[in-house]
């Protein structure tokens, strides 16, 4: 997730064994004073992945280890690191690689755009790296942020600089637009963030600045209507959606809160699961409780913060499942 302040998946794991890390303690802190967290998925195993919006590479963590550096900051031309995804048929992790010093923020290497990229889970190579289009004026740019996959296995990603969504080729090797409408234009500093598709194949997408959550219609893979969900309250910088193993949804939300939504129709319930982070940025299911990363993004994004040292050390908050 990331916000531009304008003053300056079945897409994804609904539940996976969460083995030995069932008795962990309420958060696992992670190295470095510049973490930065910015998305958060997980194997069956229960490993946990997490990328890193300003220093790049991914951490994984293992039932019951420590993180640990499993893509290098700058491995196979990577920036900043934003969504993550698990891709078990695959067996590969999806991550969305950008020069995001088009908003401000340093990154390590040197490739420009924006890149889907896919990593063998076993040796950690890269095994596809696709390039965003060319976005369509007035864009400025493109950001790949978050990432879903459908009943087929095909992948999709969202761009939160230009309102479109794309899908990767069946061969893996180039990007195209799959879906464009004036609802997913960028509002209040941020367009597209977190998708997924939900148990009826249809796919759910939320804006991060506008706080709006949408429906794209799908039938045999081909996107149709986009109708804007009414939601039960509003929404403070909606993101990171995922399914859970109940069927609803989850996201996260920059203003403090983990939550369950429940969709009937055009409406969306909001459940707040547990509020008080500091801007969490991703979810993820892991047997009956659900990991949180804690992203702290306004010390990037946010002119009144930019600057100054972010509440160290950066953690993952671990939240058991109602009973």
């Amino acid at each position: 997730m990331f916000r531009v302040k304008t003053s300056i998946c079945a897409a994804a794991l609904a539940a996976v064994s969460f083995g030995a890390q069932a008795a962990a303690p309420g958060s696992i802190e992670l190295p470095g004073d510049r973490a930065f967290p910015e998305s958060i998925t997980a194997s069956r195993d229960g490993t946990l992945y997490v990328s890193n919006l300003e220093g790049g590479g991914i951490l994984r963590i293992r039932p019951q280890g420590k993180p640990e550096a499993w893509l290098a900051p700058g491995a196979a031309g990577t920036r900043s690191t934003l969504g993550v995804l698990v891709d078990e048929s695959r067996q590969l992790l999806w991550v969305c690689s950008n020069d995001m010093t088009i908003i401000g923020i340093a990154s390590p290497g040197t490739q420009k755009g924006s890149f889907l990229k896919g990593f063998d889970l076993a040796s950690g190579k890269e095994k596809v790296s696709a390039s965003f289009p060319a976005p369509t004026p007035p864009a400025g740019g493109s950001v790949c942020n978050d990432i879903a996959i459908d009943g087929s296995g095909a992948v999709y990603v969202t761009d939160t600089l230009a309102p479109q969504i794309l899908k990767l080729s069946a061969d893996q090797k180039t990007l195209g637009v799959w879906k464009t409408d004036p609802l997913f234009a960028p509002k209040n500093g941020g367009g597209l963030d977190g998708l997924v598709f939900d148990a009826s194949g249809n796919l759910i997408v939320n804006k991060i600045g506008s706080g709006e959550l949408l429906r794209v219609d799908v039938k045999n893979g081909a996107p149709g209507t986009v109708t804007e969900l009414k939601t039960s309250r509003p929404l403070d910088q909606p993101d990171a959606l995922r399914l859970g193993a109940d069927g609803s949804l989850l996201l996260v939300e920059g203003g403090g809160s983990l939550d369950k939504l429940v969709i009937s129709g055009d409406t969306a319930k909001v459940e707040t699961i547990k509020d008080g982070f500091t801007v969490p940025t991703g979810v993820v299911q892991v047997g009956k409780g659900y990991w949180i990363s804690e992203g702290q993004n306004g010390y990037l994004l946010d002119p009144a913060l930019k600057g100054q040292a972010p509440k160290l050390p950066f953690r993952l908050h671990y939240v058991p499942a109602a009973k």
